[in-house]
């Protein structure tokens, strides 16, 4: 047990809403003006995480508060002689859901990763309606475009929270059909959904995650949603994203790049966070 004394928890506690509120100040202006933004606002209307949780620090398993009266009144913690650590009562609570996470994780990381699906899973989630997810943004290639690209390429999703929201056209074009059941055979570590789903697992082991572990999710899931609404049907141009041309062989070449690149970033952290839950499930 590593203990800190109140100087020293209050100042990384400090610094660390300090770096929240960088990451999220074009985020909570825009939502004062109520100005919604397709690719930013993702993090937030998908994930359930608030930004006010993301400014809480959280120091981890191991360590012990002094003089942290506050951590008390804080889900997960327990107070003693105003010392603040993680309650083990709350691991034990939640011993079922870090298992699960922690299988999904290890058997992702175990899994090969795969790299051809270009992003076409936002293209199969307008292909055949009208009733596109961002209405105040064209689609690149019109309608009849976008169908096109869908119906001339393989499309392998393999990430069961991506092919949920397919149009019913488009999902016996898929090769897989992913179910909540199959996610830890079928998850892999090439997927960009998977790897933004680090911040999601991270943020569900809140408050046993390290706030640097969480801050790091966080930021890799932000530049892979960038990446992935550059490469989808939208034309998002207005807002100084270049699209990713993924149905030519130059957009496909630069998205694979890319695809590789985060999945060597995201797995350090996948890593971590499967070892986070060994250590926490040592404790139960």
């Amino acid at each position: 047990m590593t203990t800190l004394t109140s100087a020293q928890w209050t100042s990384y506690a400090e610094t660390h809403a300090r770096r929240v509120d960088v990451l999220l100040a074009g985020h909570l202006e825009r939502r004062k003006r109520r100005e919604p933004h397709p690719v930013e606002d993702f993090l937030f209307t998908y994930y359930p995480t608030r930004p006010n949780q993301l400014r809480v620090w959280h120091p981890g398993p191991g360590v012990r508060l002094e003089d942290a009266a506050v951590y008390g009144e804080r889900r997960g913690y327990v107070v003693v002689d105003g010392a603040a650590v993680l309650d083990p009562a709350e691991v034990e609570r939640r011993t079922d859901s870090i298992t699960w996470i922690r299988a999904l994780l290890s058997s992702t990381l175990d899994r090969q990763p795969q790299f051809g699906c270009f992003g076409l899973h936002e293209w199969a989630m307008v292909y055949r309606t009208p009733e596109v997810r961002h209405t105040a943004w064209p689609l690149r290639l019109g309608a009849e475009g976008t169908d096109q690209v869908v119906e001339s390429h393989r499309i392998g999703c393999s990430h069961f929270d991506a092919f949920r929201f397919f149009t019913t056209p488009a999902r016996p074009l898929n090769v897989l059909q992913p179910t909540r059941e199959s996610q830890p055979v079928l998850e892999q570590g090439g997927c960009l959904h998977a790897n933004m789903d680090l911040y999601k697992w991270a943020t569900k082991l809140m408050p046993f995650t390290p706030s640097s572990l969480v801050l790091s999710c966080f930021e890799l899931a932000r530049d892979i949603r960038t990446l992935d609404m550059r490469a989808s049907p939208y034309d998002l141009a207005a807002l100084g994203y270049s699209p990713v041309r993924i149905e030519t062989p130059d957009g496909k070449a630069q998205y694979t790049a890319a695809q590789r690149t985060f999945a060597d970033r995201a797995r350090p952290l996948r890593r971590q966070l499967a070892a986070l839950c060994d250590q926490l499930l040592s404790r139960s």
